[in-house]
């Protein structure tokens, strides 16, 4: 007969309604700290002590409000605030690298409604590995490794709690039935951050609010130049910069050592004090990368992300470094169909559009009816095939002939049906690199001048359309455009 092991937990905080934002996410981090340096000190100590039938266990903090009202709220506002009545909660983990987040969502929370928001400690458990991961000094090895069974002494992670069913719409509620609140539980949120550490190769702490994805390593050259030249700027805003690694450097000048190893997606930062630096991600090819990137930064709530890539052009009229700025896309990536259905539509944000057209016009100098000499607008389509061409043509041209398309890649559409999903703007502005259709193939020696120099213009491009965004309110970047019926209080 086997016996149940005493389950150990810590001694938390009782139950407390806030009507400080401030307080309140003071509080977060205060049953953070305790349950995760518990389990911490647990594993640490379980790994040369016999835990001796005990089991150790802590929880996540919660956020919950509870509303009996239909009151009306701002209705210019997309966010904080929630439709009807009823209890509405979250989860929350690592309230030390969401505060201001958090403290903006809770804030917009108590004054739409003018009521408190109550901090606890959730029924969720937290997995021993999410725990630990703050701390350099330990991890936790493979089951197997230790001279205990892991899953006998601790919560490991569970797929059955971590998923995307608040953002897919898919009817999630909390045990207690509480609504949600956000739109990422704790679990999936530590997911990410775990996920986004191994193949970005850089913490989640460096992350911006404004992300340029591209498909060329060129870019990431340009980018690191951009930032050196900014941190020789005492007037520019930008603190530091972050290479793979997490080599972070203010001074221009600074060595940047080679990473001993490429993460699968080289990510590099131009930081800001308030967060409102630029984040470059070379995802590299393929709508697999742009869909895995993009699953896992979307817990961060960026402002908005852009995809600044290379693409094939689709008309004869376009020359080789001529910029497509998408306003529609077709979907032949595939990678989402399960989780954004391919007639769901992806709408240009009109935010966005603005902001790519007039950082191509600032930085060409060109205006009006001029500008279309090197920009066209209209469909992008994405496909999984790279090797497309090699196959029949009739169907794949004549879909594309269709679909007005002018030009083709492997990610865009990946990234901005995400960005639709997971409610974070987006905007795609890719540069032509070759024209198939018209014997123009991507080949060594193909590039001329001109497209040479587009390609140096293109990220500079992204960054000065990431500035204008910049300055502009959170609530018109976040549009009504993205949220559906029923929408999570949080952004």
């Amino acid at each position: 007969m086997s016996i149940s092991p005493k389950i150990c937990t810590p001694d938390v905080p009782p139950p407390e309604s806030f009507r400080d934002a401030k307080a309140a996410v003071a509080r977060l981090k205060e049953h953070y700290a305790i349950a995760s340096g518990f389990l911490t000190e647990k594993f640490s100590t379980a790994l040369t002590t016999d835990p001796d039938g005990e089991f150790y266990r802590a929880f996540y903090p919660q956020i919950s409000l509870t509303t009996t009202s239909f009151a009306q709220t701002d209705s210019r506002l997309s966010f904080g605030h929630v439709a009807e009545p009823g209890t509405y909660a979250t989860t929350v983990t690592r309230p030390d690298l969401f505060q201001e987040y958090l403290e903006q969502q809770i804030a917009l929370l108590i004054k739409s409604h003018d009521l408190p928001v109550t901090i606890k400690a959730s029924d969720t458990v937290m997995p021993v590995h999410f725990a630990v991961a703050n701390d350099a000094s330990v991890s936790v090895p493979q089951d197997g490794s230790m001279d205990f069974t892991l899953r006998d002494v601790f919560d490991v992670p569970d797929l059955a709690t971590t998923h995307d069913n608040i953002v897919n719409g898919q009817g999630f509620t909390y045990p207690d039935g509480a609504k949600p609140l956000a739109p990422f539980t704790a679990q999936r949120i530590d997911y990410s951050l775990a996920r986004l550490s191994h193949y970005t190769a850089t913490s989640a702490a460096h992350f911006q609010n404004h992300i340029l994805f591209t498909n060329y390593q060129f870019y990431v050259e340009e980018f690191e130049s951009y930032a050196r030249t900014m941190l020789g700027d005492p007037n520019s805003g930008y603190t530091s910069f972050v290479s793979t690694g997490n080599h972070e450097i203010t001074d221009p000048d600074a060595v940047i050592p080679a990473p001993l190893k490429m993460p699968q997606m080289p990510t590099y930062h131009l930081k800001r004090a308030d967060g409102g630096g630029i984040t470059l991600v070379n995802i590299g090819v393929g709508p697999s990368n742009a869909k895995t990137a993009t699953d896992h930064i979307a817990v961060l709530r960026p402002h908005a992300w852009l995809m600044v890539g290379h693409c094939a052009g689709l008309r004869n009229t376009q020359r080789l470094g001529d910029f497509v700025l998408a306003h529609a896309y077709l979907r032949e990536d595939h990678v989402l169909d399960d989780d954004l259905p391919v007639w769901v539509p992806i709408p240009a944000l009109a935010e966005i559009q603005i902001a790519l057209e007039t950082a191509v016009a600032d930085e060409t100098q060109l205006k009006g009816y001029e500008l279309k000499r090197i920009m066209r607008t209209g469909t992008v389509a994405t496909i999984d095939n790279r090797n497309w061409e090699l196959r029949d043509h009739s169907g794949p041209v004549q879909r594309l002939s269709q679909s007005r398309a002018v030009a083709l890649d492997m990610e865009s559409a990946t990234i901005a049906a995400n960005g639709f999903r997971f409610r974070v703007p987006y905007g795609t502005l890719l540069c032509v690199s070759d024209k198939p259709l018209h014997g123009e193939l991507k080949l060594p020696g193909m590039a001329s001048d001109f497209y040479k120099t587009q390609v140096s213009r293109h990220l500079r491009i992204g960054i000065k359309a990431m500035e204008i965004l910049r300055e502009m309110p959170l609530e018109r970047i976040h549009s009504r455009k993205l949220r559906s019926f029923e929408e999570t209080a949080f952004l």
